[in-house]
């Protein structure tokens, strides 16, 4: 399987941290450039984004209709018949960028893996089963998905991972009830939660990513000059 198609910004010349951005159904890796120059990542290490793109494939739920996808959505409530193999292939693809950032010198204890809408269900899955402890988890405007699975296929290095949660109070694509109750699984699981809403529909507002930064300056430490 060859790599999947990526953008990407650094923040120095030779960075020790990385955020790897995954964007959501019908967009591709330039959807979240444009917020990195929005980013207050003052305190950070030198961080690479890396922004890939999913492939195009039909996509039931938009008739059939071929696009940038992670997965197929078979029914309108997300759950309701999940494309299983669809998640496990992109999971696989993903976590090669993931050995990619490792092979160039960066630990997967300094690495963020970020998502948004699809891309965050894609964050969720493959953190929560992978067996290297991640710095945090991002997860935007999505849901857990094939969470009966998790129950059986969760991995404990990222037991302790700090996951920010965000969703837009209006959000009719990925409604608040499904990622409200997605919250309230992985606390039941013992999952860190920082759990927040905003008044917006399915998207990324300021405010928003004042708390991203803020986030990302807590989990990202720069390394003490000696």
């Amino acid at each position: 399987m060859g790599l999947l198609p990526c953008i990407e910004l650094q923040t120095t010349p030779d960075p020790t941290s990385a955020v790897i951005w995954l964007h959501g159904l019908g967009a591709d890796g330039n959807d979240f450039v444009p917020i990195v120059s929005e980013l207050d990542l003052t305190g950070c290490p030198g961080i690479r984004f890396v922004f890939p793109s999913a492939p195009s494939m039909p996509v039931t739920v938009n008739g059939g209709y071929v696009m940038p996808a992670w997965y197929d959505i078979i029914g309108r409530g997300l759950t309701d018949q999940e494309d299983a193999a669809g998640i496990n292939r992109s999971a696989a693809a993903i976590i090669q960028l993931l050995e990619r950032e490792v092979s160039r010198g960066i630990a997967y204890e300094n690495i963020v893996l970020a998502g948004f809408s699809q891309g965050c269900a894609m964050a969720l899955h493959i953190s929560l089963r992978l067996s290297h402890k991640l710095a945090g988890i991002v997860a935007l405007s999505g849901y857990l998905p094939l969470a009966i699975t998790l129950l059986t296929e969760k991995n404990g290095a990222n037991q302790n991972t700090l996951i920010f949660m965000a969703h837009g109070e209006y959000d009719t694509v990925v409604m608040p009830e499904r990622a409200q109750a997605s919250y309230a699984m992985l606390e039941k699981m013992g999952y860190q939660v920082d759990w927040n809403e905003y008044p917006m529909e399915h998207s990324v507002n300021q405010e928003e990513l004042m708390d991203i930064s803020r986030f990302l300056q807590q989990v990202l430490i720069k390394p003490q000059a000696s």
